[in-house]
Protein backbone atom coordinates (compact mmCIF):
# COMPACT_ATOMS: atom_id res chain seq x y z
CA UNK A 1 0.00 0.00 0.00
CA UNK A 2 1.16 3.56 -0.88
CA UNK A 3 2.13 5.74 1.91
CA UNK A 4 -1.08 8.35 -0.32
CA UNK A 5 -3.39 5.20 0.67
CA UNK A 6 -2.37 4.23 3.84
CA UNK A 7 -3.30 7.78 5.19
CA UNK A 8 -6.43 8.06 2.79
CA UNK A 9 -7.53 4.45 5.19
CA UNK A 10 -6.54 6.16 8.27
CA UNK A 11 -8.48 8.98 7.56
CA UNK A 12 -11.93 7.59 6.54
CA UNK A 13 -11.68 5.51 9.70
CA UNK A 14 -11.36 8.65 11.44
CA UNK A 15 -13.87 10.34 9.88
CA UNK A 16 -16.00 7.56 10.35
CA UNK A 17 -15.46 7.12 14.32
CA UNK A 18 -15.49 10.83 15.43
CA UNK A 19 -19.07 10.95 13.14
CA UNK A 20 -20.14 7.83 14.95
CA UNK A 21 -18.87 9.42 18.33
CA UNK A 22 -20.63 12.89 18.12
CA UNK A 23 -23.72 11.28 17.47
CA UNK A 24 -23.18 8.51 19.94
CA UNK A 25 -22.56 11.38 22.79
CA UNK A 26 -24.75 13.82 21.77
CA UNK A 27 -22.61 16.48 21.78
CA UNK A 28 -18.89 17.54 20.19
CA UNK A 29 -17.89 19.38 16.60
CA UNK A 30 -17.86 17.96 13.38
CA UNK A 31 -16.95 20.65 10.62
CA UNK A 32 -13.55 21.96 12.32
CA UNK A 33 -12.68 18.09 12.99
CA UNK A 34 -13.65 16.86 9.65
CA UNK A 35 -11.23 19.54 7.56
CA UNK A 36 -8.64 19.01 9.86
CA UNK A 37 -8.02 15.31 9.50
CA UNK A 38 -6.15 14.59 6.66
CA UNK A 39 -3.69 16.62 8.40
CA UNK A 40 -3.63 15.33 11.49
CA UNK A 41 -3.95 11.93 10.02
CA UNK A 42 -0.07 12.52 7.53
CA UNK A 43 1.40 14.44 10.95
CA UNK A 44 0.68 10.97 13.32
CA UNK A 45 1.32 8.07 10.29
CA UNK A 46 3.87 10.03 8.48
CA UNK A 47 5.43 13.36 9.49
CA UNK A 48 6.19 13.10 13.38
CA UNK A 49 8.93 10.64 15.51
CA UNK A 50 6.51 9.45 18.11
CA UNK A 51 5.82 5.92 19.50
CA UNK A 52 2.18 5.59 21.32
CA UNK A 53 4.08 2.44 23.64
CA UNK A 54 6.14 5.50 24.98
CA UNK A 55 4.39 8.19 25.05
CA UNK A 56 6.64 10.34 27.07
CA UNK A 57 10.04 9.87 25.26
CA UNK A 58 12.20 12.97 25.40
CA UNK A 59 13.18 12.61 22.04
CA UNK A 60 9.13 12.63 20.42
CA UNK A 61 8.05 15.08 18.14
CA UNK A 62 5.42 17.58 20.07
CA UNK A 63 1.80 18.19 18.60
CA UNK A 64 -0.48 21.30 19.97
CA UNK A 65 -3.82 21.25 18.84
CA UNK A 66 -4.67 25.09 19.53
CA UNK A 67 -7.90 24.62 18.35
CA UNK A 68 -8.84 22.33 21.13
CA UNK A 69 -12.50 22.26 20.34
CA UNK A 70 -11.42 19.28 17.53
CA UNK A 71 -10.15 17.39 20.11
CA UNK A 72 -12.79 14.51 18.78
CA UNK A 73 -10.63 14.72 15.56
CA UNK A 74 -7.37 14.23 17.20
CA UNK A 75 -9.00 11.48 19.79
CA UNK A 76 -9.97 9.60 16.31
CA UNK A 77 -6.18 9.96 14.56
CA UNK A 78 -4.54 9.02 18.21
CA UNK A 79 -7.07 5.75 18.52
CA UNK A 80 -6.57 4.88 14.70
CA UNK A 81 -2.47 5.11 15.77
CA UNK A 82 -2.71 3.19 18.61
CA UNK A 83 -2.68 5.45 21.60
CA UNK A 84 -6.00 4.37 23.06
CA UNK A 85 -8.12 1.66 22.50
CA UNK A 86 -11.10 2.46 19.76
CA UNK A 87 -13.76 1.83 21.77
CA UNK A 88 -12.96 4.45 24.43
CA UNK A 89 -13.82 6.94 22.03
CA UNK A 90 -17.20 5.94 22.51
CA UNK A 91 -16.94 7.72 26.45
CA UNK A 92 -15.91 10.82 24.98
CA UNK A 93 -17.52 13.78 26.62
CA UNK A 94 -19.02 12.08 29.61
CA UNK A 95 -18.04 12.08 33.23
CA UNK A 96 -14.34 10.92 34.02
CA UNK A 97 -13.65 10.27 30.66
CA UNK A 98 -9.69 10.79 29.27
CA UNK A 99 -11.55 12.31 26.07
CA UNK A 100 -13.16 15.54 27.52
CA UNK A 101 -14.62 18.40 24.43
CA UNK A 102 -11.20 19.61 24.91
CA UNK A 103 -7.53 18.02 24.69
CA UNK A 104 -6.11 17.78 28.44
CA UNK A 105 -2.36 16.66 29.10
CA UNK A 106 -2.92 14.91 32.65
CA UNK A 107 -6.10 12.81 31.61
CA UNK A 108 -4.16 11.03 28.00
CA UNK A 109 -1.28 9.85 27.08
CA UNK A 110 0.10 11.67 23.62
CA UNK A 111 -1.77 14.98 24.64
CA UNK A 112 1.21 17.62 24.94
CA UNK A 113 -0.81 20.29 25.81
CA UNK A 114 -4.33 21.14 27.14
CA UNK A 115 -6.10 23.40 24.77
CA UNK A 116 -9.84 25.43 24.38
CA UNK A 117 -9.02 29.04 24.91
CA UNK A 118 -8.62 30.31 21.78
CA UNK A 119 -5.40 31.77 21.03
CA UNK A 120 -3.26 30.29 23.60
CA UNK A 121 -1.58 27.26 22.04
CA UNK A 122 1.07 28.45 19.52
CA UNK A 123 2.32 30.43 22.64
CA UNK A 124 3.12 26.78 24.40
CA UNK A 125 4.13 25.35 20.99
CA UNK A 126 6.76 28.20 20.38
CA UNK A 127 7.45 28.07 24.56
CA UNK A 128 8.45 24.19 23.64
CA UNK A 129 10.32 24.58 20.51
CA UNK A 130 12.55 27.49 21.95
CA UNK A 131 13.06 25.11 24.46
CA UNK A 132 14.17 22.51 22.15
CA UNK A 133 16.69 25.70 21.51
CA UNK A 134 18.11 26.11 24.26
CA UNK A 135 18.53 22.03 25.67
CA UNK A 136 20.06 21.02 21.99
CA UNK A 137 17.38 19.14 21.71
CA UNK A 138 16.49 17.40 18.52
CA UNK A 139 12.63 17.09 18.37
CA UNK A 140 10.68 19.31 16.02
CA UNK A 141 6.84 21.28 17.79
CA UNK A 142 3.62 20.97 15.25
CA UNK A 143 0.70 23.13 15.89
CA UNK A 144 -2.76 23.26 14.37
CA UNK A 145 -4.67 26.52 14.49
CA UNK A 146 -8.12 27.89 13.06
CA UNK A 147 -8.66 31.05 10.99
CA UNK A 148 -11.26 31.99 13.54
CA UNK A 149 -8.95 31.37 15.85
CA UNK A 150 -6.19 33.69 14.34
CA UNK A 151 -8.85 36.75 15.37
CA UNK A 152 -6.90 36.40 18.37
CA UNK A 153 -4.16 38.29 19.87
CA UNK A 154 -2.55 36.12 21.44
CA UNK A 155 -1.51 33.82 18.51
CA UNK A 156 -0.17 37.46 16.54
CA UNK A 157 1.95 37.68 19.64
CA UNK A 158 3.11 34.12 19.56
CA UNK A 159 3.91 34.60 15.71
CA UNK A 160 5.94 37.71 16.41
CA UNK A 161 7.92 36.53 18.51
CA UNK A 162 9.09 33.01 16.78
CA UNK A 163 11.37 34.12 14.14
CA UNK A 164 13.23 36.51 16.72
CA UNK A 165 14.83 33.02 18.05
CA UNK A 166 15.30 31.54 14.44
CA UNK A 167 12.70 28.43 15.46
CA UNK A 168 13.09 26.45 12.49
CA UNK A 169 12.26 23.48 14.17
CA UNK A 170 8.74 24.97 14.90
CA UNK A 171 5.59 24.38 12.01
CA UNK A 172 2.61 25.81 12.47
CA UNK A 173 -0.49 24.75 10.31
CA UNK A 174 -3.17 27.03 9.85
CA UNK A 175 -6.65 24.73 9.45
CA UNK A 176 -7.73 27.56 7.03
CA UNK A 177 -11.64 26.26 6.31
CA UNK A 178 -12.44 29.70 6.44
CA UNK A 179 -15.50 29.25 8.51
CA UNK A 180 -15.94 29.92 12.07
CA UNK A 181 -19.30 29.27 14.44
CA UNK A 182 -21.31 31.33 13.22
CA UNK A 183 -19.77 32.64 9.91
CA UNK A 184 -18.19 35.77 9.15
CA UNK A 185 -19.97 38.83 9.98
CA UNK A 186 -21.41 40.93 7.84
CA UNK A 187 -24.62 40.80 5.67
CA UNK A 188 -23.07 39.04 2.90
CA UNK A 189 -25.49 35.84 2.14
CA UNK A 190 -22.60 33.08 1.53
CA UNK A 191 -20.72 34.41 5.43
CA UNK A 192 -17.16 34.26 3.29
CA UNK A 193 -14.34 35.06 5.44
CA UNK A 194 -13.04 38.72 4.73
CA UNK A 195 -9.63 39.02 2.82
CA UNK A 196 -7.57 40.17 5.66
CA UNK A 197 -4.19 39.37 3.93
CA UNK A 198 -3.34 36.08 5.50
CA UNK A 199 -0.30 35.14 3.57
CA UNK A 200 1.49 38.65 3.92
CA UNK A 201 0.53 38.95 7.21
CA UNK A 202 2.64 35.92 8.45
CA UNK A 203 5.62 36.93 5.60
CA UNK A 204 5.72 40.27 7.26
CA UNK A 205 5.98 38.62 10.86
CA UNK A 206 9.39 36.76 9.88
CA UNK A 207 7.99 33.41 8.39
CA UNK A 208 8.53 31.09 5.87
CA UNK A 209 4.72 30.45 4.32
CA UNK A 210 4.09 27.74 2.45
CA UNK A 211 0.28 27.91 0.73
CA UNK A 212 -1.08 24.04 -0.03
CA UNK A 213 -4.60 22.27 -0.78
CA UNK A 214 -5.17 20.87 3.09
CA UNK A 215 -7.03 17.39 1.93
CA UNK A 216 -4.22 16.67 -0.93
CA UNK A 217 -2.04 14.43 0.51
CA UNK A 218 1.35 15.37 -1.93
CA UNK A 219 1.09 18.75 -0.37
CA UNK A 220 0.98 18.01 2.72
CA UNK A 221 3.66 15.38 2.57
CA UNK A 222 5.59 18.01 0.21
CA UNK A 223 5.10 21.20 2.34
CA UNK A 224 6.56 18.79 5.60
CA UNK A 225 9.54 18.32 3.42
CA UNK A 226 10.04 22.22 2.86
CA UNK A 227 9.91 23.01 6.38
CA UNK A 228 12.69 20.51 7.61
CA UNK A 229 15.00 22.11 5.27
CA UNK A 230 13.87 25.72 5.80
CA UNK A 231 16.48 26.95 8.16
CA UNK A 232 16.90 30.14 10.60
CA UNK A 233 13.15 30.92 10.62
CA UNK A 234 9.91 29.10 11.83
CA UNK A 235 7.71 27.66 8.83
CA UNK A 236 3.73 28.37 8.68
CA UNK A 237 1.78 26.48 6.56
CA UNK A 238 -1.58 27.56 5.86
CA UNK A 239 -4.11 24.82 4.31
CA UNK A 240 -6.89 25.90 2.35
CA UNK A 241 -9.14 23.22 3.10
CA UNK A 242 -13.53 22.51 3.63
CA UNK A 243 -15.13 22.73 6.63
CA UNK A 244 -17.06 19.32 6.73
CA UNK A 245 -14.79 17.77 4.44
CA UNK A 246 -16.06 14.14 3.10
CA UNK A 247 -19.71 14.72 3.34
CA UNK A 248 -21.18 16.40 1.08
CA UNK A 249 -24.43 18.32 3.16
CA UNK A 250 -21.92 19.31 5.75
CA UNK A 251 -19.29 20.75 3.55
CA UNK A 252 -18.90 24.31 3.70
CA UNK A 253 -21.83 24.93 6.09
CA UNK A 254 -20.89 26.32 9.38
CA UNK A 255 -23.99 24.91 10.49
CA UNK A 256 -22.33 21.57 11.37
CA UNK A 257 -19.34 23.42 13.40
CA UNK A 258 -21.28 21.92 16.27
CA UNK A 259 -24.25 20.15 15.05
CA UNK A 260 -24.89 16.65 15.73
CA UNK A 261 -26.44 14.14 12.93
CA UNK A 262 -29.30 12.59 13.40
CA UNK A 263 -29.88 8.43 13.22
CA UNK A 264 -30.59 9.43 9.66
CA UNK A 265 -27.72 11.82 8.72
CA UNK A 266 -25.04 9.18 10.63
CA UNK A 267 -26.35 6.59 7.83
CA UNK A 268 -26.30 9.09 5.23
CA UNK A 269 -22.59 10.71 6.11
CA UNK A 270 -20.94 6.68 6.61
CA UNK A 271 -22.95 5.95 3.49
CA UNK A 272 -20.90 8.49 1.32
CA UNK A 273 -17.25 7.86 3.50
CA UNK A 274 -17.65 4.30 2.57
CA UNK A 275 -18.81 4.70 -1.22
CA UNK A 276 -15.88 7.37 -1.75
CA UNK A 277 -12.94 6.51 0.62
CA UNK A 278 -13.54 10.12 2.43
CA UNK A 279 -13.07 12.26 -0.16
Amino acid sequence: MSVINLLQEKATNARKDLLKVVHHAGAGHIGGPLSAIDILTTLYFNEMNVDPSNPKDAERDRFILSKGHSAIGLYAVLAERGYLPNEELFTFDSLNSRLQGHPDMKALPGIEMSTGSLGQGISAAVGMALGAKLQNQGFRTYCMIGDGESQEGQVWEAAFIAPKYNLDNLVVIVDYNKLQQYGWPGTDTERSAPNDLFEEKWLAFGWHVIRIDGHSYADILQAFEEAKSTKEKPTVIIADTVKGKGISFMEGNYLWHSKVPSDEELANALAELNAVGGL
